[in-house]
């Protein structure tokens, strides 16, 4: 099943590689006039168009990892990029990727609040990194044969993208380093094996840390959420309670007036009875007399 979806995912690269170098053909004085343009203007990547990089290289890591021709495939993502309306030439995609990962791995050694400020797109990158281990390991358990195809395609992508892609996985080219420096000798079939599984092991243990780091900074981040809106949650229960309690004493303000008027009315109303009454006597003695 593995095997069918690779084939079809390779056919599909093929094709669209096709369909990419007969446009070029067709278009080439124009593309290359704009490509000259952009590489002699060279505006600044943005946040979020080095985000929409970023999900375009990854869902071509494994294409990279799998095929010689890296210029079509930086010629895919450049097209990519302009469908998304950014117009960014091969080579400027093939050099901002080349900086990312430089910057990546200068952030290894920093604390994560130190590394989340100098590097916003760590974990980005650590993702596209995490799932490569994780698709080498893939390829480690499926036999010998598979596991020599996996060292020469490595080995290929590295010289066409000056070494850049070999930066992933540190933990098994420092186990290659010290294999041919002590060298193996003819009977070394039983240690190159143990060391097989000791890098498979040192991949994962390296994976378990990333996905705990990666957890311990979701956490540190939901907790600083939740204390936001924890703050935000008391400012409104303040303000909420000042102002049922501005309520209730113009309530009572208004109750007073009320009263005071109430009594104001009554107390004109008597004296106007009094006044009637008054009156009426006088004018029944006058009628007596």
């Amino acid at each position: 099943m593995e095997g069918h979806h690779h084939l079809h995912h390779h056919h599909h690269l093929q094709h669209q590689q096709q369909q990419l170098h007969q446009q070029q053909q067709q278009q080439q004085p124009n593309i290359g006039a704009a490509v000259n343009v952009d590489a002699d203007r060279f505006p600044q990547w943005s946040v979020q168009e080095t985000k929409e990089f970023l999900m375009i290289r990854a869902e071509l890591d494994r294409s990279f990892m799998e095929t010689k021709r890296n210029k079509l495939l930086w010629e895919v993502i450049s097209t990519r990029m302009r469908e998304k309306g950014y117009n960014r030439s091969a080579e400027q995609c093939k050099c901002k990727w080349k900086n990312l990962v430089t910057r990546y791995k200068g952030c290894e050694t920093m604390e994560a609040e130190a590394m989340r400020q100098q590097f916003p797109f760590y974990n980005e990158l650590q993702a596209i990194f995490s799932a490569r281990s994780m698709q080498s390991i893939l390829w480690s358990e499926e036999g010998g044969a598979t596991g020599s195809k996996k060292k020469s395609v490595q080995l290929s992508s590295d010289e066409e993208e000056d070494m850049e892609e070999g930066e992933i996985d540190k933990s098994s080219i420092r186990k290659k380093k010290k294999k041919s420096k002590t060298g193996v000798g003819a009977g070394a079939g039983a240690s190159g094996s143990s060391n097989s599984i000791n890098d498979i092991k040192e991949i994962l243990e390296d994976f378990m840390r990333q996905q705990m780091q990666l957890e311990m900074q979701w956490k540190e981040a939901y907790e600083t959420r939740e204390n936001e809106r924890r703050l935000k949650e008391m400012e409104w229960r303040h303000t909420m309670e000042a102002l049922e309690n501005e309520r209730i004493m113009m309530d009572r303000r208004w109750r007073e007036r009320e009263e005071q008027r109430r009594m104001r009315e009554e107390a004109r109303a008597e004296k106007r009875d009094a006044l009637i009454t008054a009156l009426l006597n006088k004018l029944r003695r006058e009628d007596h007399i």
